[in-house]
């Protein structure tokens, strides 16, 4: 069982799939500073200058000034404005990775290598094989056709 383990870390993918991974949580971080601290901001003083992830129900009905002093309270809440903030990030990290695999796919396409025509030689050489092939075939089923004249 352990061979076997160790034969499936040290496969390509696993590590492959790790790395995608460490860099998907660096990028994730990234992405949250971009929204929070240059998107969120504006979208926020567009919308009368109230922080946008501070949009939030209070379950106990009661009227809190913020998020943090609803949470300082105890009171349960709706948090949809963290919500937003996610759905905005999940866009945000979706779009990019759709750029890179997008890029990277051109890339593949790119680097493919084109099936060379074979020289005029060959060409010659093949057709040449083929009409011997069936110049053969042809007599060999005369030879064993029984109307054969003789």
């Amino acid at each position: 069982m352990l061979e076997e383990f160790k034969k499936f870390i040290s496969r390509g993918n696993v590590v492959e799939l790790a790395v995608g991974i460490i860099i998907g949580a660096a990028f994730t971080g990234i992405v949250n500073s971009l929204v929070k601290d240059i998107l969120m901001p504006p979208i926020g003083w567009l919308m009368g200058g109230i922080d946008f992830s501070n949009y939030f129900f209070s379950l106990s009905g009661g009227h809190y000034d913020s998020l943090q002093a609803a949470e300082a309270a105890g009171v349960a809440t709706i948090n949809y404005g963290r919500f937003i903030n996610a759905c905005i990030n999940f866009l945000i990290v979706s779009g990019a990775l759709f750029m890179i695999v997008r890029q990277v796919n051109r890339l593949h396409i790119l680097h493919r290598e084109v099936p060379k025509t074979p020289p005029r030689q060959e060409q010659l050489l093949e057709e040449i094989r083929d009409a011997l092939r069936a110049r053969s075939k042809d007599t060999s089923d005369a030879a064993q056709s029984p109307d054969r004249p003789t």
